[in-house]
């Protein structure tokens, strides 16, 4: 007979390469009129549950959990929970999310699409749908995205200069171009982009002091390292730690790197942006909307991909075990 201190029916998913969990059981009622106060509840009261669900044995350092709640604003609500911190928004995770309703019939065609609320926002997301019923992608429409700062100029302990633009797609995002570091994105290269990633990260603490919160100085933002590739096309390696990286182009971040084309009048509102990942996976995003955001020009980017469910899974904490807390070696 088992004996267990707790279970969580989760299912899980990946977006170009990107899991997501999404977890169905096991957290408590939350308390909050929003999204962003329940989020807030849940990292006040329950953050042991973030170790328990997303850290090893049960998952690992890239693992991204979303956990459902209530909406007052929206068709559904959601927030996404990470090994190391809180997303005010994730695009892949919200992509997995649209397959996951999708695999569970919580939606089905011939529904276009339904809103989210998320911390950073309410998105809405597009549906399209196979022949044969099965969701085939979603398109997320996000929220506002910006650009904070151009050309932060960065000194890396070696002596060398890092030159990065702060921009907002949702979460804030240092955008470096990788081709003057010598850096090459590939698969066989992931350490090495994580290891100066990282190494970047530690050097925005020292450039972003002082600057205005709102424009992206209120913390040291992931680097998104992009490589271009052809016109309008690109491959991304978003760093996230030393030991971590997004497997997909990055939502957030290809909306970030969409903002900043825009602000700099290289694409237009009928471009067709595509990122790749390592494995050349793609996103294809487009500027929706112009607006004004924070007294500044911003677009409503629309990121499309696709989803595939990898596990419906009950993750099981038995009683005595002395890691059933989780785990995470750096």
């Amino acid at each position: 007979m088992l004996t267990t201190d707790g279970t969580y029916t989760v299912i899980d998913s990946h977006t170009a390469g990107h899991p997501t969990r999404v977890i169905l059981s096991g957290v408590p009622r939350l308390a909050g009129d929003t999204v962003l106060a329940m989020r807030d509840n849940f990292r006040d009261r329950h953050d042991h549950l973030r170790a328990r669900l997303l850290h090893e044995p049960a998952g690992h350092a890239a693992m991204v959990g979303l956990v459902p709640v209530p909406s007052d604003r929206a068709d559904y609500g959601a927030f996404f929970i990470s090994s190391y911190v809180y997303l005010d928004m994730c695009g892949h995770a919200t992509i997995g999310y649209a397959k996951t309703l999708a695999a569970t019939g919580a939606i089905a065609a011939p529904l276009e699409s339904f809103t989210l609320e998320t911390p950073a926002g309410v998105v809405t997301v597009g549906l399209r749908w196979a022949p044969d019923g099965s969701l085939d992608r979603a398109i997320i429409r996000n929220v506002p995205c910006y650009v904070g700062y151009e050309r932060v100029d960065v000194a890396l302990p070696d002596g060398r200069k890092v030159r990065a633009d702060l921009a907002f797609g949702g979460i804030w995002y240092a955008i470096v171009d990788a081709a003057p570091l010598g850096l090459t994105l590939d698969d066989t290269n992931a350490s090495a982009a994580m290891a100066l990633g990282a190494t970047i990260k530690r050097a925005l603490g020292d450039a972003l002091a002082g600057l205005d919160p709102a424009k992206g100085g209120a913390s040291v933002p992931s680097v998104l390292f992009y490589q271009e590739t052809g016109p309008h096309r690109a491959r991304h390696l978003l760093v996230l730690a030393e030991n971590k990286f997004d497997r997909s182009p990055c939502g957030t971040g290809t909306s970030a790197r969409m903002a900043l084309l825009a602000h700099r009048g290289e694409i237009d509102d009928a471009t067709t942006y595509i990122a790749d990942n390592l494995l050349g996976v793609s996103f294809r995003a487009r500027i929706a909307a112009r607006v004004v955001e924070h007294g500044q020009p911003a677009i409503i980017p629309e990121i499309e991909g696709q989803a595939f469910i990898t596990a419906f899974s009950t993750i099981v904490k038995e009683a005595g075990d002395p890691l059933t807390a989780g785990f995470l070696c750096r």
